[in-house]
């Protein structure tokens, strides 16, 4: 890994470390989640007391209201979170002053502990004999008081060998504790003085334009940049000194990231919460503005990072992962493609632009259907015109991040993960089965009046359709349950959505099932598929 890409995971966890928390969007958001907390707490402690049904009834549907108050709020911070993708950045200072990073060379003094302090020496005055008086005087005093002499001289006499060797060992020691501290901070100053020189060697080869660092300053400025949680953070990176090119190539989020939810709306005579979609052109136009955010801001920051005037041409491709559900096979289509130098781009105002527009304006290749994968013709062909020896790959989250990736946890993690979320939620959950749709529990919700059998289906593969929902309802009933839940972590296609239609089921996408870890098990997790 090596010292330089240890100074980018350091800034880049801190970056991380500072999240959104006090937006507004996240503090409203909050709020109704301590209410709905709050409400669904009373409700379950008015459930208790027979005799309080009426109370209980009154508060469930405050705490099913409130709930669903939450799930709306999540909805819109995710909303404000992709609007603001480009604004945020702007206000932050992309350039890294690789001086930072150097340690100060902070040496403790040399503490000696009980070594440092002289053992006290024994004085005559403690052993010499009282002398004699009165009749003892009389009656042979003198004889007695050399005897006690004698004796006390030879008590002083062993203590003071005693104490010529306890300090001559505390010397001894003390030489030894001094030369074991020089030693450490001769090695402390030396790494220390390594570690400044590596940074001034890397920050005068950035400097300097030489490719591979050049290539890992971008890196660093890149992974410096804060996302939502399901954004992948992974890019190449390619620097062509002669031409003063850099080269990006960066995998966009799916268009899972827009909210496939409109709203929920609670009808309390029914029981029931019921998701409304949000509509097929929403989500397309939504998602095409997240990607051309993402382009401005990426190939801002790293403008706004180059003080040295290192890049003078920009070119950048979107990339994205995913799976084609007309063929059920992963695919990686180019759908933005822009190439722009440096005079260009500063000049335009970008707090006030139309992010789709200004792609646009810089003859930049945007897809207009993303949501079916349409492709655009590249403005580079990243491998051909890379040079490769001065080209990197890097994934952020991979490298910095700790948090569990859903798509890759094995399958007894991901059902314990699961187990966890749901029993937490207030279910007893069951033991798990695995079918060929993916995992199932059958779990209890204890609460009268409004509890009953829940089976629970999850699956990790691509979006589910209204097979999967028929399936869930099948099972439902086959098992006498009063609900059923289907998780799906590719994401949740429209058709399923409408078989739902009243039936007593709740669909759980990727960002739904990320935010559900988050509020109930303090868990941040992650969706990123290689």
């Amino acid at each position: 890994m090596g010292i330089i890409r240890d100074m980018q995971r350091v800034h880049a966890t801190q970056a991380f470390a500072d999240q959104r928390a006090n937006t507004a969007a996240a503090q409203q958001r909050d709020l109704i989640r301590r209410n709905a907390d709050h409400a669904i707490a009373a409700a379950q402690m008015a459930a208790g007391d027979a005799d309080r049904e009426r109370e209980h009834q009154r508060l469930y549907v405050e705490a099913k209201t409130a709930d669903t108050a939450a799930a709306n709020a999540e909805i819109r911070a995710r909303l404000s979170d992709l609007d603001g993708l480009l604004l945020s950045t702007l206000d932050v200072d992309d350039h890294i002053d690789l001086q930072l990073f150097k340690k100060p060379v902070e040496v403790p003094p040399f503490d000696p502990g009980p070594l440092g302090r002289p053992l006290p020496e024994p004085r005559w005055d403690s052993y010499v004999p009282p002398q004699p008086r009165g009749v003892g005087k009389i009656l042979g005093g003198d004889r007695l008081r050399q005897q006690q002499e004698a004796s006390a001289q030879r008590a002083f006499d062993d203590a003071r060998a005693r104490w010529t060797e306890a300090e001559q060992r505390r010397r001894r020691q003390l030489v030894v504790r001094q030369r074991a501290y020089d030693e450490s901070l001769r090695k402390y100053e030396a790494r220390i003085t390594a570690y400044n020189a590596e940074v001034d060697r890397f920050a005068a080869a950035v400097a300097g334009a030489d490719p591979s660092s050049v290539v890992e300053y971008f890196a660093m400025v890149l992974g410096n940049s804060v996302y939502p949680d399901d954004f992948p953070q992974h890019f190449r990176l390619a620097y062509l000194p002669k031409q003063r090119h850099l080269l990006i190539e960066y995998h966009l989020p799916p268009i899972e990231v827009v909210p496939q939810i409109k709203e929920y709306r609670y009808d309390r005579f029914r029981d029931d919460v019921t998701a409304v979609p949000r509509d097929e052109s929403e989500v397309r136009r939504r998602y095409v503005e997240v990607i051309a955010r993402l382009t401005l801001r990426t190939v801002h920051e790293v403008i706004e990072a180059d003080r040295g005037g290192l890049v003078r041409q920009v070119s950048f491709n979107g990339i994205v992962d995913t799976i084609d559900r007309r063929t059920g096979r992963f695919v990686r289509p180019t759908l933005v493609s822009v190439q722009t130098d440096r005079e260009t781009f500063a000049a335009i105002k970008l707090r006030r632009v139309d992010p789709v527009a200004c792609v646009k304006h810089l003859e930049g290749a945007l897809s207009p259907a993303p949501d079916e994968l349409a492709a655009v013709p590249a403005k580079i062909d990243f491998d051909r015109d890379a040079d490769r020896d001065f080209t990197e790959e890097f994934n952020v989250l991979a490298e910095i991040d700790e948090r569990p990736n859903l798509v890759t946890l094995t399958e007894p993690a991901w059902e314990q993960q699961l187990a966890d979320l749901f029993g937490v939620m207030g279910l007893e959950m069951g033991s798990a089965t695995r079918t060929d749709l993916g995992a199932r529990w059958q779990a209890a919700d204890p609460r009268p009046v409004f509890g009953g059998q829940v089976v629970i289906f999850a699956v990790r593969g691509p979006a589910s359709g209204s097979a999967a929902v028929h399936a869930l309802a099948g099972a439902v009933t086959a098992a006498g349950a009063t609900k059923g839940i289907l998780v799906s972590l590719g994401g949740i296609d429209s058709e399923a959505y409408d078989a739902v239609a009243g039936r007593p089921l709740e669909l759980i996408d990727g960002p739904a099932l990320v935010t559900l870890l988050s509020n109930y098990c303090r868990v941040k997790a992650r969706i990123e598929r290689a």
